[in-house]
Parts: structure tokens; sequence; C-alpha cells
């Protein structure tokens, strides 16, 4: 297979992938989700038109031409109406949020009244709003307020309360299987032999994994044999595997051989990108799908953001698109050679509001502290030329806590 490019990469990675079956969740735990269903309204939000503000519900033609004195007849608070429909001369207290009564169409802020026993004083009346919220002002019943496929935020989770929405029918989480591999990896906190390193990358993986709403395993590293391969992965039946490492063409390099012996067929060989270019995809003999990342944890981070992220997202029925942003450079960059090249950042809001965006100077796909100071991807095609400072370039926000 050829090398291909970003865009195509995913795109192969993609075909075919469906979102998971619906399944209903409380809202408390919809957090983060996918929404497998259009959220309806049922009703007008508000139901019924509200104050505004606290003060007097009022009708306009009783003090539109001069100071006006009305009687008191009653109370509107929240939760708790006045009955009775307002006549001419009369007046009644509301609070924000309280029902207007029948015949009212003015909210005067108490402000600007005075009360005078059971008599209030106020007028004449402005021109400006009058302190009412609209039957329907939010929403009407039948408005589609969330297309499936979103993300719950806690905004949206908000906007499926005020619609009376106690649960709502998100995608199954998807279950991504994360294996490491190599025999100089040793996890935290064991102690490492003299050959060995802290394996770092899969704790970063599993995170991104249910920040993107999946459920992560993280499987014990696998030795650099395809033995030892195929028993990590033997009775695994997550949605995604993830194998990290062991993805290019040298001697230690046994994942793809492991695989084949159960039935992997490629999809994507290898990627035009830096660092990343041994990212591999492809579906087992039983159907499971395999993502493999390079075992330089900066390079699996950063294919993790360009493919894990979208099939993860994919699979809860969620826009697997990146979050791509244009910044302009803080400092120029020189020509870029043949493969796209993802470089770790930094993204700044200036004082005017314009985004600028500054690349570390040390991109070794080894370092993984550069990556825990950056915030974004800066995206150089292939063989770009010199970018000058101030020139406008495409970035990928990292979401950061």
């Amino acid at each position: 297979m050829k090398l291909l490019a970003i865009e195509e990469a995913r795109a192969r990675m993609l075909d075919g992938l469906a979102a998971l079956p619906a399944e209903d969740t409380p809202l408390d735990q919809a957090f983060g989700r996918g929404l497998a269903a259009d959220l309806i309204a049922g009703r007008d939000q508000p139901p019924f038109a509200a104050s505004s503000m606290d003060g007097w519900a009022v009708r306009r033609a009783d003090a539109q031409d001069g100071p006006a004195d009305l009687r008191i007849v009653g109370e509107s608070a929240a939760g708790r109406g006045y009955d009775n429909r307002l006549g001419p001369g009369e007046a009644v207290r509301i609070f924000t949020g309280a029902v207007l009564p029948a015949g009212a169409d003015w909210v005067v802020i108490q402000e600007e009244a005075e009360r005078l026993g059971e008599r209030v004083r106020l007028g004449p009346l402005s021109d400006g709003a009058n302190n009412i919220r609209p039957a329907g002002g939010d929403f009407r019943a039948g408005d589609v307020l969330l297309r499936a496929g979103v993300r719950l935020d806690p905004w949206r989770l908000s906007l499926a309360a005020a619609a009376g929405r106690g649960g709502l029918p998100v995608a199954r989480r998807p279950t991504v299987a994360v294996l490491c591999t190599g025999e100089e990896l040793v996890r935290p906190p064991a102690t490492p032999g003299p050959w060995q390193i802290y394996e770092s990358a899969s704790a970063a993986l599993c995170a991104l994994i249910v920040a993107w709403g999946g459920e992560a395993l993280r499987l014990k590293p696998a030795r650099d044999d395809q033995a030892s391969v195929i028993a990590a992965l033997e009775g695994q039946n997550a949605d995604l595997i993830v194998t990290v490492g062991g993805a290019s063409v040298g001697d230690y390099d046994v994942v793809k051989p492991a695989l084949e012996t159960l039935g992997l067929q490629l999809k994507v060989a290898s990627v035009n990108v830096r660092p990343g270019k041994p990212t591999w995809f492809g579906v087992m003999g039983d159907g499971r799908r395999v993502l493999g990342l390079p075992g330089n944890p900066a390079s699996a981070m950063v294919c993790a953001e360009l493919f894990l992220r979208p099939l993860v997202l994919a699979l809860q029925g969620a826009d697997p698109a990146p979050p791509v942003v244009y910044a302009r450079l803080d400092e120029a960059l020189p020509a870029n050679g043949r493969r796209e090249h993802l470089m770790r950042a930094a993204l700044r809001s200036g004082e005017d509001g314009a985004l600028t965006v500054r690349a570390f100077p040390e991109q070794d796909s080894g370092m993984v502290g550069v990556f825990a100071r950056a915030d974004a991807l800066l995206r150089r095609p292939a063989n770009a030329p010199v970018a000058p400072a101030g020139a406008p370039v495409q970035v990928i926000r990292l979401e950061r806590l």
C-alpha cells in the first residue's frame, strides 16, 4: 500500500464504521456521551409569560400617559401565581420568574414604583422593555433542540433538563483496548531493569479515550514476540483495539505479523505524517478493528489526535472532524519536507482577540515533556515553503484542563 495523506488515511479508517447501539441513560450519567436521537421539545419553554424582574404587573393602558395610583390586588411569585384576571386600575406584586397575571402586559420594576399601603404609585411608563419573558421565548413545542450525534456537554444537558427529560438515548460507550509492546518497557511503579524505560503512552491514551466518551482497557504490555501479542489480545472483545509500538519494519516489530495470523486485513499501511509514519489500521478476521500507533509516546499521542479521536467519536455517532482553527505564526518556520509535520505548539490569544501560535523548538518524537506544555498541534503541509512570522496556519486544538 502507498503512503497515505492524513485525510485519506482517516477516511479509510472511518469507512463502514457505524455508531454503536443506543441505550437510555439518566441525565446525570450522560455527560460526554453521543446523543443517539434528535431531542424534540414536548412543550413551550417557558410554558407561560413570566416576569424577568421583581416589580409590579400592570396594564400598560393604566400608566402609559402619566403617573398612576393603582390598587394592589394580589401577588405572583415563582411557583405560586395570581389566579384572577387583572382589571383596570389594578396591580399585582410580582417576582422574577413568576407567571404574568392574565390581563397584564407590563412589569414595572420595583425601583420605579412606590408602595403606599394597599396602593402603588408608578409611571409614566418608559418606552423600554416590558420586562416580560414571553411563553415559548426559549423554545417551542416541536422544536429540534439537539441533533443526534452531538456530544452532551453541561449546557446541552441543561437544555435537555429544561425540556423535561430525565434521561436521554445515547450511543453505548465504545470499549477500546490499549496494548503497548516492547521488551524495554516497564509500567510504573515497577523498578526498571538496566535496559528498560517506563511505559508512558498508555496512561495518556486511556485518559484521552475516556475524555472522548469511551471506556479504556489498559492491557499489560506485551513482549516483542508474536505469541505474546496474540495472547494479550485473546478474548478481548473490545470495539476497537489500539496497539502501541511494533508498528514499523524492524526485526522486533511483530504486531502486524502476529495479527495477520488472526486474519488481519490492512486498510492503511502507513501515513505521510511526522511524527507517526508507521501508523496503520486494519480489520481482523473476526471483525475487530485495530489501530496501530508508533511506539514513541509523542508520535502515539499525535496520531491519537489525528485518528483515534475520530474513531472513538464515530462509534458514538458524533462528528469525527478534528477541532481545527487558524492562527498566525508567532515566529517564522523553515520549509517543510516531504511529510506533513504536526508540531507541538502553544496557542495564545492577543489583546485584540487574534490567535497566535508558536511551535516548540524541541519536536523529537520521544519527548513527552514538550507535549505536557503544548495546547495545540501546528500543521505544516508536505513540501510547504518557508512560513514568515504572521503567516496563517492550521492548528488542531488539544483539549487541556
